[in-house]
């Protein structure tokens, strides 16, 4: 099995470095790259779908980003403890109808031995917004490491 460092237990420099690496990962709105760092076995529950084992997990992360489209995510730790991180987590996108959201949601986390995340439990909500409302402005893909993370947004 490939290790996904940094592994825990995470000290704080860790967890939030590897809160980092996710957000980079899935601002790539790639799904075979975001897979990579689940168990084969991985146990989800998003909103009201319970994807389980990364073949469930690519097809919802590719419905997820044909859906909402120019995605942009910023993560900021929560909590950290030994194999666990929470984060909360917002996001902005449209609809094909050009409608915006921000979605809000906090995520738990829970890394094996080696670093991958075995369980993902995330509760998420949808708020619509007025594209003159927006917060995320860098082009898709990673977050500038000079763009404001949510504290500084105030979110």
């Amino acid at each position: 099995m490939e290790a996904k460092p940094p592994l825990p237990p995470f000290t704080l420099a860790t967890a939030i470095q590897k809160v980092r690496m996710a957000e980079d990962a899935w601002n790539s709105r790639d799904p075979d790259r975001v897979i990579q760092v689940y168990t084969e076995d991985t146990i989800w529950r998003n909103r009201a779908e319970f994807p389980s084992g990364r073949q469930e997990v690519h097809a919802f992360l590719a419905r997820k980003w044909v859906r909402e489209l120019d995605y942009r995510l910023i993560k900021e730790i929560w909590a950290f403890l030994d194999n666990k991180i929470a984060v909360r987590f917002a996001y902005e996108w449209h609809d094909d109808a050009g409608q915006w959201y921000r979605s809000y949601g906090n995520e738990n986390w829970m890394f094996n031995d080696a670093g991958l995340m075995m369980r993902r439990h995330a509760s998420i909500n949808d708020l619509p917004i007025s594209e003159a409302d927006r917060k995320f402005f860098w082009p898709l893909g990673r977050r500038p490491d000079d763009h404001p993370g949510l504290t500084d947004l105030g979110l």
